[in-house]
């Protein structure tokens, strides 16, 4: 529509704009809406179109940004008060590289402070509301990225996935969420929860958009020690309706006792109708994913631990300034500057850490972590994809599980083994409970297979051809 004219990148843009203003309220997707600036680019950037520049993916698109990820002089908060009036000097690399493609930034979304959740009810700045139904959780810690994509007020958004952030949210939401292998999209930039488990990925309606936003954050960046050193391919050149003679794997681990029934029947549906398709699906075992979600709860808060020392009120951020000394200082500061999730990881990660226990945890449980990556290699030695639920339920109600972080731990059972093993995987829709809530359902890939991850997420979306919106 661009390309022939009949709109321009500022109708776009209030478009969206217009959609904030009626629906964010009760929603809350947004800790920061960039309009003017935003309408301002949007304007330069229909002078170019004008002026026959040529229009590439995702230019003078809207997309939101999780606020994580580092933008230039525009607040970046963590959804965390110690970060509450903190404004980056640079651009996170994502960010510049939507920019060369002079993509239009509307504002920055919603979150778990420093990513710490499952149904982003952590934030300093209130809790994100599901739009399918405003009384549930939209998961977490993405939780405004997904939302504002599900409800109309991002065409696209970035989030960040360290145990499940990207996939869990998108499918409680009904949008498609994307982590790629870890290493292919920079972390420079980025607010670090846990260093050998983040990883940004992009929301999106369908495949194809995901496609698209993959191939312009993917690469190669000399900031980023991670970072792998491995061509980018055309993600789009894997959207194929095509998995004939595709060998998916179904690992039973990942069938959860306590599955809602609903959830079960539609990743059944889904299996059916690939076997249809001519693909080879069977039940497999991977032995130590039981051991999963216990390594994850110590080697994640042990980075965190780690991590969020840095915000002590000297460098940058809240400071208490009451307080007579230095020591008593940083006790103030951290004390209010966190909230009650972050403080939990926190301790555990410095217990987990401390001398006389390293090697009872946090050693022990990078020795697990190697067992479930050899495991996944054994499997995908024989297995193309792994397909699994996403979420072992249904978005749940919004205050449910607040007080039982245990439980609230359990919610990404299904996503956490990915991001130990560095795997690509994404969510996509699989059609709508009874309630009218999303289900989804998680693909992964072994490491640097994305084209059989989106090539098995594009068949299978077609195959289900959810065209789920809420009703908002």
């Amino acid at each position: 529509m661009l390309e022939s004219k009949e709109i321009s990148c500022r109708d776009i843009a209030r478009s969206i704009f217009s959609r904030i203003e009626d629906i964010d309220e009760g929603i809350n997707a947004y800790i920061r809406v960039e309009k003017e600036s935003a309408l301002e680019a949007a304007g330069k950037i229909d002078g170019k179109i004008s002026a026959g520049e040529e229009i590439e993916d995702f230019t003078g698109i809207p997309v939101g940004i999780k606020d994580n990820i580092c933008t230039k002089a525009i607040t970046t908060t963590c959804a965390s008060k110690i970060l509450e009036n903190y404004i980056p000097v640079y651009d996170a690399t994502v960010i510049e590289k939507l920019k060369k493609r002079d993509y239009v930034l509307i504002g920055k979304l919603n979150m778990d402070e420093f990513a710490m959740g499952s149904s982003n009810e952590n934030s300093f700045f209130g809790p994100v509301s599901n739009p399918w139904d405003t009384g549930r959780v939209p998961g977490g810690s993405s939780g405004g990225p997904a939302a504002s994509v599900a409800a109309g007020e991002a065409i696209c958004s970035l989030g960040s996935d360290t145990g499940g952030s990207i996939r869990q949210p998108a499918a409680l939401c009904g949008v498609v969420g994307f982590k790629p292998t870890y290493g292919m999209v920079s972390r420079y930039g980025l607010i670090a929860f846990a260093s050998s488990l983040d990883q940004i990925g992009p929301f999106s309606r369908d495949m194809e958009d995901c496609a698209s936003l993959l191939n312009i954050i993917c690469g190669h960046d000399r900031h980023d020690s991670t970072s792998i050193k491995a061509n980018v391919p055309d993600y789009r050149s894997f959207l194929k309706d095509d998995i004939k003679g595709m060998k998916i794997g179904v690992p039973a681990e990942l069938m959860v006792e306590g599955m809602d029934p609903e959830v079960k029947s539609a990743v059944d549906s889904a299996l059916k109708m690939a076997e249809d398709m001519g693909a080879e699906v069977e039940e497999i075992s991977i032995p130590n994913l039981e051991y999963a979600l216990n390594v994850y709860y110590i080697i994640a808060p042990s980075e965190a631990s780690s991590n969020l020392s840095r915000f002590d009120g000297v460098r940058y951020g809240f400071r208490d300034r009451t307080a007579k000394a230095l020591r008593s200082m940083y006790k103030k500061t951290r004390a209010q500057g966190f909230g009650d999730e972050v403080k939990r990881r926190i301790m555990i990660g410095t217990y987990c850490l401390s001398a006389g226990y390293y090697d009872a945890y946090y050693e022990k449980a990078l020795k697990v972590r190697t067992l479930i990556i050899k495991d996944f290699k054994r499997a995908f030695s024989k297995y193309d994809v792994l397909i699994s639920p996403t979420s072992p339920t249904t978005a749940f109600k919004a205050g449910e599980k607040i007080d039982d972080p245990l439980t609230m731990y359990l919610s990404d059972i299904c996503t956490i083994p990915a991001n130990l093993a560095g795997l690509p995987a994404v969510s996509i829709p699989a059609g709508l409970s009874k309630a009218n809530l999303p289900i989804g359902l998680q693909i992964m890939g072994n490491v640097l297979r994305e084209d059989n991850v989106i090539r098995a997420a594009y068949s299978l979306e077609k195959a289900i051809g959810y065209k789920g919106v809420p009703n908002i």
